[in-house]
C-alpha cells in the first residue's frame, strides 16, 4: 500500500468519526413532549444532522435546516424544510433562512421541544442583519474580513455584533414562553467552545462591541458611522440555560487516525489539535520539525488539526488553507527528503474551490515553483498540475482541518 493510499484512508476515517449519523443518534433526547418538536439546524452538517434528528426523535418533528449549496440531504420525507445558501459570504438565501428561523422559533410554546443543531459554517448561512445594517453591508464586511486572513474567532465576533440571530438570540426567542431547549454541536473551532460554533445562535455570548470594532480596525476595514452605531446598540441576548452537547470535534477525528496509524506501525507525533494562524507559515514550521524526525530511525506520522487561514496577496488567487499549508511545507523541504503529506478539510471543501485538500511528496516538488505558488496564492493550480488534489465532495460534517505528514526516518 502506498503512503498516499494509506493517508487517504486515514482522512476518510477522520471524516467518518465525525459523521452526524455516527455521533448524533445516541445523544438526542428521548421521549415524547405534549406539543411539537422543532428542529432548527444551521451549518455545513445541518442537512445530515436534521435528517438524523427526523429519523430518531419521537413524535411530530418539524423545522428548518440551512446548509451550504451542494451540502444538502434528502429531507423530502420529513417535515423539515431545507434551504441551501452561500458560504463564506451570506446571500439572499441566508437572509431567507434567518428570517424563517426566527419566525419558527417564535412559535415554540411551553409544551414544545426545540432542538438546535449547530455546525461550522452556520455564521454565514444563517443571516439576520442587526437593525440599521443591510445584507449588502454585511456581505462587504464579511468578504473583507475573510480576505484579510483574520482568525475565525475574530470574524465570528464581528458577525455576532452584526446580527439579530447569533450570540444566543435565537434561543432567547425560542425559549421565551418556556419551551424545552437542547443544543447539539459538531465543533469546527479550536478549543471547541460551543458558543463559537456558527457564532452560537442558541448560546449567549458576552457583548463586546469595542472588541468587534477593534477587529474591523485591525483588518483595515472602514466602519461607517451608522454601522458603528448599530454595533453599539445591538445588545447581548438574555441567556436561556439548557443542555448543550458537543457530539463531534477535531480531536475525535484525529483520534480515529491515531488508532489506525498505531495499528499500522507508525510512531505518531501529535503536532497540535487546535492550530491557528497563517497556513503557509505553519507548513514551513512543520517542515523543520519533520526533518528532525527524518534524521532519526523509524517511521513517523505527524498529525495536527485546527483551522489555519490564508492572507491573500492576490484576490484572483486559487487555493484554500490546506493547500497553502501543504505547499508551504514542501517549499521548505529538500527534494531528497522521504516525506509525503496530506492536508484536507473534513467538510470536503478547502476554502472556496472544489477540493477537500491535497497530497504531495517532497521528491516531486520544485522549491522555487512552490514559493511562486505561495507568492501568488495559486496553490490550487500548482497542486493540480502535480496530480495531488484530494476530491471527496461535500461530506455533510465539519470538524475542521486534518494534516498528516508521513516521514521515513534514516535507516538504522
Amino acid at each position: 500500500m502506498t503512503y498516499r493510499t494509506m493517508l487517504t484512508e486515514y482522512f476518510a476515517a477522520a471524516i467518518a468519526a465525525a459523521s452526524p449519523r455516527h455521533v448524533l443518534p445516541a445523544a438526542l433526547p428521548r421521549g415524547l413532549v405534549k406539543g411539537k418538536t422543532l428542529v432548527l439546524a444551521y451549518g455545513k452538517a445541518a442537512a445530515e444532522m436534521a435528517l438524523v434528528a427526523a429519523q430518531t426523535l419521537e413524535g411530530p418533528v418539524t423545522g428548518l435546516a440551512v446548509t451550504r449549496h451542494g451540502h444538502g440531504a434528502d429531507l423530502s420525507h420529513t417535515k423539515i424544510e431545507l434551504i441551501e445558501a452561500r458560504h463564506p459570504v451570506p446571500d439572499d438565501y441566508s437572509l431567507q433562512a434567518g428570517t424563517k428561523m426566527l419566525e419558527l422559533a417564535a412559535t415554540a410554546g411551553p409544551d414544545d421541544r426545540v432542538v438546535f443543531l449547530a455546525s461550522g459554517g452556520g455564521s454565514a448561512l444563517l443571516c439576520a442583519p442587526a437593525k440599521g445594517i443591510t445584507l449588502v453591508e454585511k456581505q462587504a464586511i464579511t468578504d473583507a474580513l475573510v480576505r484579510s486572513g483574520a482568525p475565525i474567532q475574530d470574524i465570528n465576533l464581528v458577525r455576532r455584533h452584526l446580527s439579530r440571530v447569533k450570540g444566543g438570540r435565537l434561543a432567547a426567542i425560542a425559549g421565551a414562553r418556556g419551551a424545552e431547549l437542547h443544543t447539539f454541536v459538531i465543533s469546527d473551532v479550536a478549543g471547541d467552545d460551543p458558543s463559537l460554533v456558527a457564532s452560537g445562535p442558541s448560546i449567549a455570548s458576552p457583548f463586546d462591541p469595542k472588541g468587534a470594532l477593534s477587529v474591523l480596525q485591525g483588518a483595515g476595514i472602514d466602519v461607517p458611522e451608522h454601522i458603528h452605531a448599530a454595533i453599539m446598540a445591538n445588545r447581548s441576548a438574555i441567556a436561556i440555560e439548557h443542555p448543550v452537547h458537543t457530539v463531534a470535534t477535531n480531536g475525535d477525528a484525529l483520534r480515529a487516525i491515531e488508532r489506525l496509524a498505531l495499528a499500522d506501525g507508525w510512531q505518531v507525533i501529535d503536532s497540535g489539535k487546535a492550530l491557528t494562524g497563517d497556513a503557509a507559515t505553519c507548513g514551513k514550521a512543520h517542515a523543520i520539525q519533520a526533518q528532525i524526525y527524518a534524521r532519526t530511525p523509524g517511521r513517523y506520522l505527524m498529525i495536527s488539526g485546527g483551522e489555519l487561514t490564508v492572507s491573500k496577496a492576490r484576490k484572483d488567487g486559487q487555493g484554500g488553507p490546506n493547500l497553502e499549508y501543504l505547499v508551504g511545507l514542501m517549499s521548505a523541504l529538500p527534494r531528497h527528503a522521504k516525506i509525503e503529506a496530506l492536508a484536507g478539510d473534513t467538510d470536503g471543501i478547502d476554502g472556496t474551490q472544489d477540493n477537500a485538500g491535497g497530497y504531495l511528496q517532497a521528491s516531486c516538488v520544485q522549491q522555487s515553483d512552490a514559493l511562486h505558488a505561495l507568492a501568488t496564492n495559486n496553490t490550487y493550480p500548482f497542486v493540480q498540475r502535480l496530480g495531488g488534489l484530494i476530491m471527496t465532495g461535500p461530506t455533510r460534517t465539519n470538524v475542521n482541518d486534518v494534516r498528516l505528514i508521513a516521514i521515513e526516518g534514516a535507516s538504522t
